[in-house]
């Protein structure tokens, strides 16, 4: 059971690292140290399939929606990209891509390699070569319509040039700023007595974000384009997207992108020429793209849950500075999970000033021995976020103690508990200490949960702090004459806030469930459960024993949900939530063009299609029955194959006498 607690925990921890830097732009865990968590988590994960969740950090794309905009559904997913630090991880990546292409080591394969700029991404949508809508990341499926903010940065294209771009074309950039515009700004902000900012990465999203686009116009803003997405690219590489048509339709496209057509070999150059030179350059970088050129190879290699098998970030090796450590706070989060942060004396590091590092846990502080006034070695990973590395003992002196970890909590003095094979401490007052009940509350009202509109997490803090919400039901109880009098808050804004709450009765159960915040159900787990239960009272009556036989719901999880609705005080909020209509009963759906033509047949897609694109052709499989397998084996029933098929696949589907098809044929399948 250790080994499964070690998966929740992990999933919180990188979770708030995601909110932390997505959301917040205040990152406080090294790039480094984030893959290494992830990549521990997906080990697990895959040791223990029984507890897979398709909302977990390692299945998901970092981030979230601010409030203040307009949230738009993507188009075309915003994928990240896998991140490596050494070329023995771009050689394993190679190696991986080649099995899955079916090369030999005669068969080169194609690279662009393009400058990892620092900034905050962009999608942009142009409806016959004009722009209709500008969008930040968000989460990767929904982001921010910033629309007005884009169309005053100059080197975004309001019309297309040229005369041969798709008439549907969606663009995707990094926003950036000038390391002299951010210093210019920082002058200004001290002329005036404000704080200064922290580094452009930061100042550029946060200027997308602007209310007043003069403001946004006159930070002058840049934006490199990087992919071009459509139905019908006149185009068939990444290179000459970027090199030629970019260009053409007047985007702007940096000059240090290469054709690598040597294979890896030449990467490598690319990656020691500009790690000796980026900081020449007027913008941050923090590392190398490397993405396979030709689009067929990309649609053949995929993506995974989370990122694109054909791409690969390169970062450099982090700058290292020493500053002393002058106290340790301690921040509670929303499972009462207690976060130890370094104050630092402020210090500049890869351009942008560190004042903070988080501590992660008492075996952390332990492990490094890491006491106050202690010298302290900084690290950057990214060139973005700040950790503490090691301590100079050389420094430190004679009469400082030992840390002692705290043994209460900071925010309501309850005594702090770790259990066995826990790394973190927790507060066990779950209904009284103040940010565990504001943490639940923003959780309930988030996106993925009940997704009320007009209500983001400063103003709930706003509204408990108050006195008008102490748990997620007081919610619906909120008029706007109460909510007139606080800060900041117009007419307006308290009846969209309102009006948001009414509208969350409209959420599915299995969204409501999740909403509730009981420990352990993440989206997927609450979707088996309201799947298997179909209502809310079913699941409330359930054993331990029934619990356990659903799918995927284990031992720990099985318990978490029996205390939860053993505890009075979540049955009398629940039953509040009945009376205001919320829905605790599933509504089943029907899809109309499913059928059964395909029950029990396994495919598998492979090659470049005209009538599907390859998403299509699964649905399509999907809808019919069938299921999508990823690789050719003796449980395969059929190959569909398009053009430029891998040889490797072709070899091994005729090896085992699998009936390899066309897209006509598999329409002629499901029309039968």
């Amino acid at each position: 059971m250790q080994d499964i607690e070690l998966i929740t925990s992990l999933r919180e921890e990188l979770n708030l690292h995601n909110h932390n830097y997505y959301v917040l732009d205040n990152a406080t865990i090294s790039d480094y140290e984030f893959d290494q968590k992830l990549k521990q988590l997906q080990d697990l994960e895959a040791k223990y399939p029984e507890y897979f969740d398709e909302n977990s950090p390692s299945q998901r794309v970092g981030g979230s929606i601010t409030k203040n905009f307009k949230t738009v559904k993507h188009e075309y997913r915003m994928y990240s990209l896998d991140n490596s630090y050494s070329k023995e991880d771009l050689l394993d990546w190679e190696l991986k891509n080649r099995k899955l292409l079916g090369y030999d080591d005669s068969e080169i394969i194609c690279y662009t390699c393009e400058l990892k700029y620092d900034g905050a991404s962009i999608s942009l949508t142009y409806k016959n070569g004009d722009l209709v809508l500008a969008t930040t990341r968000g989460d990767g499926f929904s982001g921010d319509d910033i629309t007005s903010n884009a169309k005053s940065i100059e080197s975004i294209p309001k019309k297309l040039t040229g005369n041969n771009y798709p008439d549907n074309l969606v663009v995707r950039g990094e926003v950036i700023m000038n390391k002299n515009i951010f210093n210019n700004l920082n002058d200004k902000m001290e002329d005036l007595g404000f704080d200064k900012y922290s580094n452009p990465r930061n100042t550029a999203a946060g200027t997308l974000k602007l209310k007043d686009s003069k403001q946004v116009e006159e930070r002058k803003l840049e934006c490199f384009i990087y992919s071009f997405l459509s139905e019908k690219l006149p185009f068939s590489t990444q290179y000459t997207g970027l090199k030629f048509f970019g260009r053409d339709w007047g985007f702007n496209i940096p000059d240090s992108n290469v054709y690598c057509d040597d294979g890896l070999s030449e990467v490598f150059n690319f990656i020691d020429h500009w790690d000796k030179k980026r900081n020449d350059l007027p913008f941050d970088i923090d590392g190398v793209l490397v993405k396979v050129d030709k689009f067929y190879q990309q649609q053949e290699l995929g993506y995974t849950s989370k990122s694109p098998r054909w791409a690969m970030a390169y970062k450099f090796k982090s700058e290292q500075v020493s500053t002393k450590l002058n106290s340790i706070s301690y921040q509670v989060g929303r499972t009462g999970a207690i976060t130890p942060v370094a104050n630092l004396e402020p210090v500049q590091l890869a351009g942008t000033i560190v004042k903070r590092a988080s501590l992660h846990n008492a075996d952390q502080i332990e492990k490094l021995d890491i006491r106050i006034h202690d010298e302290v070695f900084v690290e950057k990973g990214g060139e973005i976020i700040p950790k503490i590395i090691a301590v100079d003992l050389s420094k430190r002196p004679a009469d400082t103690q030992p840390t002692e970890y705290i043994t209460h909590c900071p925010e309501c003095n309850t005594p702090l508990e770790r259990k066995e094979g826990e790394a973190n401490h927790y507060c066990p007052n779950f209904y009284g200490c103040p940010p565990q009940i504001i943490g639940r509350i923003q959780h309930y009202i988030s996106r993925k949960a009940m997704d009320i509109e007009g209500l983001g997490g400063e103003t709930v803090a706003l509204l408990f702090n108050n006195g008008l919400v102490h748990n997620y039901a007081d919610l619906y109880e909120l008029t706007v004459e109460q909510i007139l009098p606080l800060e900041r808050m117009a007419k307006k804004s308290a009846e969209n806030l309102v009006n948001g709450v009414l509208e969350s009765k409209k959420i599915l159960f299995e969204n409501v469930l999740f909403a509730l915040g009981i420990r352990f159900v993440g989206e997927t787990v609450a979707k088996k459960l309201a799947k298997h239960y179909k209502n809310i009272d079913a699941l409330s009556e359930a054993t331990l024993e029934q619990l356990i036989l659903v799918d995927e719901i284990g031992d720990r999880i099985a318990r978490s949900v029996i205390e939860f609705f053993e505890n009075e005080e979540n049955r009398i909020i629940i039953n509040r939530l009945k009376s205001f209509g919320i829905q605790f009963e599933i509504i089943e759906k029907i899809n109309p063009n499913a059928t059964d033509k395909l029950l029990g047949k396994t495919f598998v897609v492979s090659g470049v299609f005209e009538i599907y694109s390859r998403d299509d052709l699964k649905i399509a499989i999907e809808n019919n029955g069938g299921k999508v397998g990823s690789s050719i084996s003796s449980k395969t029933d059929y190959v569909v194959a398009g053009e430029n098929m891998g040889p490797a696949k072709l070899e091994k589907a005729n090896q085992l006498n699998i009936p390899i098809i066309s897209e006509t044929d598999f329409q002629n399948l499901i029309s039968n």
